[in-house]
């Protein structure tokens, strides 16, 4: 059964002309990815569907629900997580405030900050310390612990990989897989290629704001072509 579709949608920023008809269906509990190169509109997707930016045309459907014109505070209390690219934690807060900033708002209590802190063991040392202070790995678990507290059916991640060292990929990979296991859907937008394909139920490649290529992450790790033309690799 789908939790998020994404159906036809056009997605401008002022004059320029992003999203050109993008669709996807996201399965209930599976991990679907988005990939492609910079500047194709990985992002701005990800800013559709959460409400940041909506599409002037199509619609976005999440639980059988119409949320195209949803605002983002909104799509959260319905079910939708935010892990955003650039992690954007509050830096001045404490690694716990960060995380109790974000829960509440829907009567789901799956993640709790004891539950954030099994999954992070780091974050529990470093509960009191504020976020600006930590590093970029630690950051990067705190962006995911928020994204949890919200208690989410779906969780959108933009580019959790980006600028991490090879041990903390690896972490926090790890941590998505857990996740998998325990059934949540997720949006899993990535650059990433070869670290994408070993989590993804199913992958779409985008380019020029349309997808180009959908299949199954063997499929596509066996297309050269697709691979080099659309993903640089």
């Amino acid at each position: 059964m789908a939790i998020l579709e994404v159906e036809d949608i056009h997605t401008y920023y002022g004059d320029s002309y992003v999203l050109q008809g993008l669709s996807l269906v996201l399965e209930e509990g599976r991990i679907l990815g988005v990939l492609g190169r910079n500047g194709v509109g990985k992002t701005t997707l990800v800013n559709s569907v959460v409400g940041f930016n909506p599409p002037r045309r199509g619609r976005i459907l999440f639980k059988g629900q119409d949320i195209t014109h949803t605002p983002s505070f909104a799509t959260v209390r319905l079910g939708m997580g935010l892990v955003p690219q650039g992690r954007r934690v509050f830096p001045t807060l404490s690694v716990e405030e960060n995380l109790k900033v974000a829960q509440g708002g829907n009567n789901r209590q799956r993640w709790t900050l004891n539950g954030i802190y099994e999954l992070f063991p780091r974050l529990l040392e470093r509960q009191r310390q504020r976020a600006k202070t930590l590093s970029g790995g630690e950051q990067q678990m705190l962006a995911i612990g928020r994204g949890l507290m919200t208690n989410p059916d779906c969780l959108i991640m933009d580019e959790p990989s980006e600028g991490l060292a090879p041990l903390i990929i690896r972490d926090v990979w790890d941590v998505i897989s857990k996740l998998k296991r325990e059934g949540l859907s997720i949006l899993l937008v990535e650059q990433n290629v070869a670290l994408a394909l070993k989590l993804v139920d199913y992958v779409h490649v985008i380019s020029k704001g349309t997808v180009v290529h959908s299949s199954g992450p063997e499929e596509l790790w066996g297309n050269e072509e697709v691979k080099s033309r659309h993903l640089g690799i």
